[in-house]
């Protein structure tokens, strides 16, 4: 897949004047329908004015090719993150709402658990032994003051988690430390619950997990890994555009001044 022909598909072109004429003829060319100015996203040439002029050093630094395919995929863990975070969220709400209902909601529960008995014997399932009722039970026989501290400590997680995807959309560098961070310290209790009970889901989060921790911290450098930040810094400036073609000027023109070797050297 072309990242950078998909998302000039989605977002248009990116052009940009320099002031250095060597290298705003490398990036501009005249046809019969007027100039046109090569995309500093795509490569492609694009009918109609700059977006932009100025020194190339102030050009934008537009991401492309292997850095847009990163920031992509930073945005979909976004999306996971506020997925998970709306989840908790709701959470949350359910259990205050509850709270204000709990004695009513108990003996509905007892009242209301015998009937699936049946349908739990067809099943297989035994209800008496079962770890969502046994959870269910927890919760209803828990007191006021514990289930405020447990919607306390919903809220707390959950702006956790939308704070960390709101970090990742928007490409900052907090945020991918912040999603390093606060992944890393649930991997340990995502752990002890496999521990205590296989399943897939748990199983898939966990991977999923353990996958964008070590993906973030490779990919970013971060904690002076692969260089550091500085390194980070100086991949996105050579996958610029503008970057290349200065780039590939200066290794014209020193070619072109260069003295020709003899047979004899």
């Amino acid at each position: 897949m072309n990242w950078s022909l998909r998302a000039c598909g989605r977002h248009g072109h990116v052009t940009y004047a320099p002031a250095e004429e060597a290298l705003r003829e490398r990036l501009r060319a005249e046809t019969a329908l007027g100039e046109a100015w090569r995309c500093l996203r795509c490569g492609d040439f694009t009918l109609g004015a700059p977006h932009g002029s100025g020194p190339a050093e102030d050009a934008p630094i537009v991401l492309r090719g292997k850095a847009l395919r990163d920031a992509t995929i930073l945005r979909l863990l976004a999306v996971f993150r506020w997925g998970k975070g709306l989840l908790v969220l709701a959470a949350a709400f359910g259990i205050w709402r509850f709270r204000a209902h709990q004695d009513a909601i108990s003996l509905a529960f007892d009242e209301d658990l015998p009937l699936l008995q049946p349908l739990a014997d067809k099943l297989g399932w035994n209800l008496e032994e079962s770890g969502v009722v046994h959870t269910l039970r927890t919760v209803l026989a828990a007191e006021t003051r514990t289930l405020t501290w447990i919607v306390a400590g919903l809220l707390v997680f959950g702006a956790l988690l939308m704070a960390e995807g709101f970090g990742l959309w928007l490409l900052k560098r907090w945020g991918e430390y912040f999603a390093v961070v606060a992944t890393s310290l649930f991997v340990p209790i995502e752990i002890y619950e496999i521990v205590e009970k296989v399943t897939w889901l748990r199983i898939v989060v966990l991977l999923i997990n353990l996958t964008a921790v070590a993906y973030i911290l490779l990919t970013k450098r971060l904690f002076g890994l692969r260089g550091g930040h500085a390194a980070h810094e100086a991949e996105r400036h050579e996958t610029s555009l503008l970057e290349v073609e200065a780039a590939a000027l200066d290794q014209t023109i020193t070619g072109r001044h260069s003295p020709a070797l003899s047979p004899a050297d």
